[in-house]
């Protein structure tokens, strides 16, 4: 099983407090997680504050665009793999120069990126781009798998969808990686079908270990029908990483934190069909050993990749030092 980091590219007054990452800050982390033996650093794709952070803290918070601070990453770094969890596509309507720009990356890169889509958590943030525009962002992400899969393939495409057109693109250079992983990100049966039907793998969050063994059981018969080799998707789950030298401490952290919060707001939509199990169970929360027992329970529930671990803390230095704890004393256990 691959182990990866959260990288906070767009995590201020959600995740983690305002301020929190500097750009020399997600240099430094991506660079700590190559050192570690990090499979990969996953950020994600936020434009403009969330309601409920304004609320919350007077200071804006820094959002990152994910792939222009992957193209300086990739300068400063060698190996580790960048991930987008998730490019939220009904944010980028001209899916054009998003290709363009996640090919360019990855020839820079040296074929290091891998890019996961979404349709966001937050119908507001796509409002507040789009006002008065309808779209079914559902439909709208299947659009861009099939003109990206077109448009990293094909000599000339041209795309006459419902949200995405074009016309006698020829577009090159082609990524460097051939095929360029493709994730679908989003906890519900559509995202399912999504990457049976378009993609590489399935990018859940927070999932629950038994509804993750049975949202595996139903990909993989899905691949069948389909006559995918279901082996080959990756599933590559995130969740919220905290460990601590007792269970007791690990939890009275994890619950002070940011993360913790923003968790809670997610109830209403992306992790709505969470249940009542409690968010420390559900995450790797727990002592070295204990976050080691539900590691192993996640790959025996058909997880490939414990993909952007997003480790609950205050300060950059915080994180830092819970990517090292992490690497020393629970990847050696899980990492195959």
């Amino acid at each position: 099983m691959k182990v990866s980091v959260g990288l906070p590219t767009g995590m201020e007054g959600m995740m983690y407090p305002v301020p929190f990452a500097r750009v020399e800050d997600l240099v430094a982390i991506a660079v700590r997680a190559e050192e570690l033996g990090y499979d990969s650093v996953w950020g994600n794709d936020h434009m403009t504050t969330q309601r409920y952070v304004r609320e919350e803290f007077a200071t804006p918070p820094n959002f990152w665009e994910i792939l222009a601070t992957y193209a300086y990453i990739a300068a400063k770094t060698s190996r580790i793999r960048m991930g987008t969890g998730m490019l939220v596509m009904p944010m980028r309507r001209d899916i054009v120069v998003t290709a363009k720009q996640i090919a360019t990356i990855d020839q820079l890169s040296g074929g290091r990126l891998e890019i996961g889509v979404g349709v966001g958590a937050y119908r507001e943030e796509f409002e507040a781009l789009h006002p008065g525009w309808k779209a079914h962002r559902g439909r709208m992400v299947e659009e861009s798998l099939r003109a990206f899969t077109q448009l990293f393939t094909e000599r000339t495409a041209t795309f006459d969808g419902e949200f995405y057109k074009y016309r006698d693109v020829e577009m090159y250079p082609k990524p460097a990686q051939d095929p360029l992983p493709l994730y679908v990100g989003g906890n519900n049966p559509n995202a399912i079908i999504r990457t049976v039907e378009f993609a590489h793998g399935w990018l859940p969050a927070c999932v629950e270990v038994g509804k993750l063994a049975r949202a595996v059981t139903t990909l993989r018969e899905l691949a069948d029908k389909k006559g995918r080799d279901a082996a080959a998707i990756e599933v590559a789950p995130q969740f919220v990483c905290y460990i601590g030298k007792t269970h007791e401490e690990a939890v009275e952290r994890f619950r002070k934190s940011q993360m913790y919060k923003h968790l809670v707001s997610l109830s209403q939509s992306t992790l709505k069909d969470q249940g009542a199990v409690s968010h420390e169970d559900i995450n790797l929360v727990g002592t070295a050993d204990e976050v080691i027992a539900k590691a192993k329970a996640l790959e025996a529930a058909g997880a490939t990749h414990l993909l952007g671990l997003y480790f609950a803390a205050d300060t950059v230095g915080e994180l830092m030092d819970q990517m090292q704890v992490f690497a020393e004393d629970v990847m050696p256990h899980v990492v195959s």
